[in-house]
């Protein structure tokens, strides 16, 4: 089971930091909203929005706008799967 881990925590390990699960707290919208994700979805989301000029805010708010039927957070590993895929086919890679 994935360790819980609270914004600006310390992770134990290397590899908590990896693997733990982060709840971070963002306004979206007007409202406050808290989303748990693990370390790398976060850095690239992070990522996506700074190569988009968008604060992390402003583009968990625009795949918010967009999502289904899934919650937010799988929503969130879902855009960043799909950018790092669309990234590794414009590089000739397979994904």
């Amino acid at each position: 089971m994935a360790r819980r881990m609270q914004r600006g925590a310390t992770p134990a390990s290397p590899r908590a930091a990896r693997e733990g699960v982060i709840k971070r707290s963002l306004s979206i919208a007007g409202h406050a909203t808290s989303i748990s994700l693990e370390e790398p979805f976060w850095q690239a989301l992070k990522r996506i929005a700074e190569g988009r000029g968008l604060t992390l805010a402003a583009l968990v708010a625009e795949i918010d706008g967009r999502r289904a039927r899934t919650n937010l957070s799988s929503a969130l590993r879902i855009h960043v799967l799909e950018v790092i895929s669309a990234e590794a086919e414009a590089r000739g890679a397979r994904p």
